[in-house]
């Protein structure tokens, strides 16, 4: 977006302000509003492998009370990926949004915001992943695969050809907002009212294997209703606060189908080939937050949200069920009255101000992901809710030239939700019991007027402490034995190449979690041409990780990133023209690892890209 005001990172679990399923953090975009003085912006770059994109935004007043605004985003390219079964670039994709808005102040105490956004995206990259192996794993290519028909290059995939002629993602949403403000005279009142419809079609390739074994059709209609309410203390008072009421309402529905599958007589997408689920989430919450200067230093804030979780219509379809309509398989009253919760979470934070410039803090959070029923992976399992507490305490210094952060963390998680996929199903199981703790620091350092440095670094120890039956995936190495290993009795006659064996694990590291991250940017201005130019630079380091479910399966090393940028504006700061580099060292990582039990793949990251980009705004 073009027209973002400010963005607020929040760390840690969310439960008190943003309730359920927020335990990892909250990310906060703030764009501005429509406005009565015309304004407006666009960009528009060119790129490797063709990509273009487009923006613009613009604002302007109908009346001296009314304005209205709006914005659109273009993207495109080719891909960058090549099918080792015919020789072609695949990957071509074509993204496009538009955001409408209208603001009325409809008397000098009460506005009202209407938006509309609707999103079509065209993108089958995420879906475009090659053979995977490592040395420890080995090859993630179905027993039954060719040694010519397989990939495990960064810059290719293996896809066969079938009827619908290759794989693809492709989703439609709208999104449609109120937002109604009145100044109460002792306090702001705020309604946010929200509804958002999605529809989405994939197709994906099951056994990433260029002869095709079997082809998933993923067709998924979404629909999201939410309403808050929130009350808000005027600035300026000893006492801070904020309290609010909150609706949440969502449904689901996937339509899976076999799009392809020889073995069993099917070749194209049909009824008879179709199995699925769905559910409806129904959330509602109280919380309250406060805020009281004990002395001018000296602050302490109290909070807490009482939620209540339910699930209504959840159903589904098993495979291999599909030829009789019979076996729809629905959930007894006890299931429901089990995923049926109430929730507490409260928070704590103690903060200090020694100076202007420097704050102390120590905080107490709660947070919980909602209980399921897993009704994604066939099986109908009720998956407890997923609770943690955290502890944190910081130290926070802004100067003219100088800023300064950092902070230490112990998160405590007790039936952490992890996903696993069997036969291109996903599924939820719990581990009992994990924890993370870590530090994490960063610094900004204006050097000169015109010379910034910024960096910031974070260390995670990540384990799960007692996970028992954690999924490994293990190739199959047998054919039907009464001495064969537990999960391996069938995997060939079955069609399996990867059975899940369950392990018991304990102070093992968790999945996706790199133990260190860091970053250093670097900004310089000067005059050029009468105009200013800007050379900035960012450097992303990870440490290495495991994608597989079990935390010790599908390693990436670690890596490094580089971004560069140069930009050069006008003496009228009408008119800019840059020139980027992404990935300018080429580095060449798994952004993500696809394990079920008849193949691994995996999605690169993008070669080194670079363009030129345009930019106007009046």
């Amino acid at each position: 977006m073009l027209n973002v005001q400010n963005i607020q990172v929040l760390k840690g679990p969310q439960g008190t302000l943003f309730g359920r399923n927020t335990t990892g953090g909250a990310i906060l975009v703030q764009t501005a509003e429509p406005s009565t003085e015309a304004a407006g912006q666009a960009r528009l770059s060119y790129g490797r492998y063709n990509e273009v994109r487009g923006q613009a935004y613009a604002t302007f007043g109908l009346s001296d009370r009314v304005a209205i605004d709006a914005e659109g985003l273009y993207s495109g390219g080719d891909g960058w990926q090549r099918n080792i079964s015919n020789g072609k670039r695949v990957g071509d994709y074509e993204n496009w949004s538009v955001r409408l808005g209208l603001k009325a102040d409809l008397t000098d105490d009460i506005s009202i915001l209407l938006r509309y956004q609707h999103d079509d995206n065209d993108d089958p990259r995420p879906l475009l992943p090659s053979g995977y192996r490592d040395s420890a794993f080995g090859s993630g290519a179905p027993f039954f695969a060719a040694p010519g028909e397989i990939t495990y290059r960064k810059n290719e995939v293996a896809l066969g050809s079938f009827p619908t002629d290759r794989e693809y993602f492709r989703a439609k949403a709208n999104l449609y907002q109120a937002t109604i403000r009145a100044d109460l005279g002792f306090a702001n009142l705020t309604s946010y009212t929200q509804y958002r419809k999605e529809d989405v079609d994939a197709a994906i390739d099951g056994d990433y294997y260029a002869t095709e074994i079997y082809q998933l059709g993923l067709p998924n209609d979404n629909k999201t209703f939410s309403q808050e309410l929130l009350l808000t203390s005027k600035p300026g008072g000893r006492l801070q606060y904020t309290v609010g009421l909150f609706y949440f309402e969502n449904t689901d529905t996937y339509r899976v189908y076999f799009d392809y599958f020889p073995a069993f007589g099917l070749t194209e997408r049909s009824d008879v080939s179709r199995f699925g689920s769905s559910t409806t989430t129904r959330s509602y919450a109280a919380f309250a937050d406060f805020t009281y200067e004990l002395t001018p230093q000296l602050f302490v804030t109290a909070g807490g949200r009482y939620a209540r979780d339910q699930i209504d219509g959840a159903y589904f379809i098993a495979p291999f069920d599909f030829p009789n309509r019979n076996f729809i398989k629905t959930f007894n009253p006890a299931a429901y009255e089990a995923a049926r919760q109430e929730h507490f979470t409260p928070r704590l934070v103690l903060r200090y101000k020694p100076t202007d410039d420097t704050s102390i803090y120590a905080s107490y959070t709660r947070g919980y992901k909602a209980a399921l029923l897993d009704v994604g992976g066939g099986s109908g399992n009720y998956v407890r809710p997923e609770k943690i507490t955290a502890y944190e305490v910081g130290a926070k210094y802004d100067g003219d030239r100088v800023s300064l952060e950092g902070s230490a963390f112990y998160y405590d998680y007790k039936d952490l939700q992890v996903s696993l996929y069997r036969f291109g199903q996903a599924q939820i199981l719990n581990a009992a019991k994990s924890e993370i703790y870590g530090l994490d620091a960063q610094v900004r350092f204006d050097v000169t007027d015109s010379f910034q440095v910024a960096a910031g670094g974070a260390w995670v120890h990540a384990r799960y402490k007692r996970f028992q039956d954690a999924p490994v995936y293990t190739p199959c190495l047998t054919t039907l034995s009464p001495t064969a290993p537990a999960g391996f009795e069938n995997c060939l006659t079955g069609g399996i190449s990867f059975p899940v064996v369950p392990a018991q694990l304990t102070n093992t590291t968790m999945q996706r979690t790199p133990e260190f991250t860091g970053n250093l940017a670097m900004t310089y201005r000067t005059e050029l041409a009468g105009g200013e130019l800007v050379l900035s630079g960012n450097l992303y380091y990870s440490s290495s990780f495991f994608f597989g479910p079990s935390g010790i399966q599908f390693r990436q090393g670690g890596y490094e990133t580089l971004s560069l940028r140069a930009q050069w504006t006008d003496p009228s700061d009408r008119f800019s023209l840059a020139f980027w580099g992404d990935n300018v060292t080429n580095s060449r990582y798994l952004t993500q690892v696809q394990y079920n039990n008849n193949g691994v793949g995996g999605n690169w990251s993008k070669p080194t890209t670079f363009g030129v980009e345009f930019g106007a705004k009046f």
